[in-house]
């Protein structure tokens, strides 16, 4: 996986291809910790003040910078939405702020480990989750090509084309990743971890699952009941079962308001991790996978753009967010080899971010984007995935 918005992408490693899925891994246990000594305590609290120090000096530059980011981005909104034309001068144009100095020391006194130590969930958690949750296990392919053809049908009628999901594809799991790869796994390196939820060929958060169910619930039942009505035996059994699971989950995914933040709350609840395992079923993880891009198809469409949106230009949307990617898709080139990309990011997701800070403006992205597409669309799994779209 090369970027994810807000928490999230690095270079991705390319993965062997193995003829069937990759074993589950479960989330680390923490191990017991020795009792701190009084030299461990004063060495902290040393390091602390310096840490303390060196972030109040980086955060007196970076707060005022991040807050022109936010008020040019209301300001560029309303101009367009006005229908007056957008120039160099509705961007910030200076490179942000990045902080160098030392990280925050971990406090041998705390029991309880910081958040950004804590090991992240993984597939096998969630689907332990939605066992202990909902009483339902995802179904799972009986082989990787099984899960790319389902996904292409869905992504084909959705009206996708095979250049978009492959080329997407390849950019999100780096070309041979498995529909339960994971941000931070996708190498069978023996020390990787976790470093998000993102899940599957699209990669999405726990958070995009329990949104794409509060916002796309009512097509995902109609898909699925039409396919249970279209089964006989024991495969329609199945079905109807996972439809009555579907359906609780879309109700649980709509008990709070249609807002980012509330689906993120939600989406770290145990129910909300067990909503994720979604993405690892045969029939509704191509549904949740494929609505990820067609939201945006549908974004820019509702805003006067008919021209078919590139790969690229769809991963923006994808990364960014699609107010902020549709904001780069309208930008002349001209612009886009002087605007920041920071110009398009919350500042959280750009500083967790290396590959957008590394190619620091629009068209730099653009073109790291396009390359990465280019070079991991010859690999087996994409291969794959292109001969799976229906001809």
């Amino acid at each position: 996986m090369l970027l994810l918005a807000g928490a999230h992408r690095d270079d991705a490693v390319a993965q062997a291809v193995a003829p069937a899925p990759a074993p589950l891994q479960s989330a680390p246990l923490r191990l017991a910790q020795a009792e701190p000594t009084a030299g461990d305590i004063a060495e902290y609290r040393r390091r602390l003040e310096i840490y303390l120090a060196a972030r109040a000096q980086f955060e007196s530059v970076a707060q005022p910078y991040w807050k022109a980011i936010g008020d040019k981005r209301r300001l560029r909104f309303a101009k367009r939405h006005r229908g007056e034309p957008i120039g160099l001068a509705d961007y910030v144009r200076t490179q942000p702020p990045l902080y160098a100095g030392p990280p925050r020391p971990v406090d041998p006194t705390n029991e309880e480990q910081p958040r950004e130590n804590r090991p992240i969930p993984v597939a096998a958690d969630f689907i332990r989750d939605a066992m202990e949750q909902f009483r339902f296990v995802p179904e799972q392919p009986k082989s990787e090509l099984d899960y790319k053809r389902a996904y292409a049908r869905v992504a084909a009628a959705a009206g996708l084309t095979r250049e978009q999901i492959v080329r997407v594809y390849s950019f999100e799991s780096g070309g041979n990743g498995h529909y339960d790869v994971q941000a931070g796994l996708e190498s069978k390196r023996p020390k990787a971890r976790a470093i998000s939820t993102a899940l599957g060929y699209n990669q999405l958060l726990n958070a995009n699952s329990v949104e794409l169910l509060a916002e796309k619930g009512d097509t995902i039942l109609h898909a699925l009941k039409a396919k249970a009505q279209a089964a006989t035996g024991p495969r329609r059994a199945a079905l109807e079962k996972k439809l009555d699971v579907v359906a609780k989950m879309v109700a649980f995914c709509r008990s709070v308001p249609d807002t980012w933040s509330r689906h993120v709350r939600l989406g770290n609840t145990a129910k909300g991790l067990a909503v994720h395992a979604m993405s690892l079923d045969v029939d509704v993880g191509p549904l949740l996978q494929t609505h990820k891009l067609t939201t945006s198809v549908v974004f820019a469409r509702r805003k006067g753009y008919t021209v078919p949106l590139t790969a690229a230009e769809l991963e923006m949307m994808n990364l960014t967010g699609d107010g902020n990617g549709f904001d780069m898709v309208l930008m002349p080139a001209a612009l886009r080899e002087q605007v920041p990309t920071a110009n398009f990011f919350q500042r959280s997701g750009y500083e967790r971010n290396p590959v957008a800070i590394r190619n620091n403006v629009v068209s730099k992205l653009l073109a790291a984007t396009n390359a990465r597409m280019d070079r991991e669309a010859a690999l087996p799994g994409a291969r794959d995935l292109a001969a799976a779209y229906p001809r």
